[in-house]
């Protein structure tokens, strides 16, 4: 098993803590994307947060049905909203997304 660094480290746990009953393979993902070179100066809790509600936007709610459908990004993100908190909230999300958009 390679070596983990601590950043890697600080990321699972600030996944676990943020999202504990996410399937495997969204998790995989989220940690991914968390892990990735332009979320290297966020804190790792912040790379979660913003690396899962990107994850959950694109592949559990119609956010890219409705883009293809020409709403501009913030029409699709505000009729999505409810669909990620859905989704959160499965998962037993610590926190949710607020409907004005301001955590995101």
């Amino acid at each position: 098993m390679p070596a983990r660094t601590n950043r890697q480290r600080a990321v699972g746990k600030a996944l676990t803590a943020l999202v504990p009953l996410a399937p495997y393979a969204d998790a995989e993902a989220i940690r991914e994307a968390a892990l990735a070179r332009d979320m290297r100066e966020l804190p790792p809790s912040i790379a979660v947060w913003i690396a899962t509600i990107a994850h959950v936007r694109h592949a559990h709610t119609g956010y890219d049905d409705l883009l293809a459908e020409g709403y501009d990004r913030d029409a699709a993100r505000f009729f999505v909203v409810d669909e990620i908190n859905e989704t959160l909230t499965r998962w037993r999300a610590t926190r949710l997304l607020e409907a004005d958009g301001q955590d995101i």
